[in-house]
């Protein structure tokens, strides 16, 4: 069973804890405030009352070197950037810390982190992505012009075959599964016969510009 501590139980730390949980994860779960690990008591595996920042704390708490750390501190980068260091000092190999702004960020990443999320930042550019793209559901970038995305076939896709379409002619996309929103079943790598029907969704890999293009 993978294992995650979470440091910091606001808001966005209450609600990773509790998805990993009810998703089969072992979480420890740790603040420094005592409603907060009341909260995620019936969430987690362990929910531990302790100041993050407490060094000597934390290795009695035994944050394993494959253990998935996820800090949430809000606007406390001291904070942040206390723990940082310290599961670095620990081998932590996967370290993930929510900051505030790019400017955080830079320094989290600096002191070990290996992945820094803005939520604010990216809830804001999927919101105008889905207003810019309506039939797109979701994306993963992959660079700076690539992303793998879900998006919701237009009326003209439907009853055509993948073939037919010719998504890599029109569009420069290649379609690699096709997700029924009903049973939730996946298609790998469709054929070139497979036929488009109402209530699937494509998942493509593109050029995020050409993957616009779909209406």
């Amino acid at each position: 069973m993978r294992r995650a501590v979470v440091i910091g139980l606001g808001i966005f730390g209450y609600h990773i804890a509790r998805t990993l949980f009810e998703n089969g994860f072992e979480v420890v779960a740790i603040d420094k405030n005592k409603e907060a690990v009341q909260r995620i008591r019936d969430y987690s595996s362990k929910a531990v009352l302790a100041d993050g920042t407490d060094k000597e704390v934390m290795e009695e708490i035994g944050i394993h070197d494959d253990d998935i750390a996820i800090i949430s501190f809000g606007e406390d980068l001291a904070a942040s950037t206390l723990i940082t260091l310290h599961l670095r000092q620990q081998k932590v190999k996967n370290i993930i810390v929510k900051a505030p702004n790019e400017e955080h960020k830079l320094i989290l990443e600096k002191v070990g982190a290996t992945d820094v999320i803005i939520p604010e930042m990216d809830v804001a550019k999927k919101i105008a992505k889905s207003l810019i793209s309506p039939n797109v559901l979701d994306y993963i970038p992959l660079s700076e012009d690539y992303i793998i995305s879900e998006i919701a076939p237009p009326n003209s896709f439907l009853g055509k075959t993948i073939r037919e379409l010719g998504l890599r002619a029109k569009y420069h996309i290649e379609v690699i599964a096709v997700r029924d929103v009903i049973s939730d079943s996946v298609q790998m790598v469709p054929q070139a016969d497979f036929v488009i029907k109402d209530g699937e969704v494509l998942v493509v890999i593109g050029k995020e510009v050409d993957i616009r293009k779909i209406k």
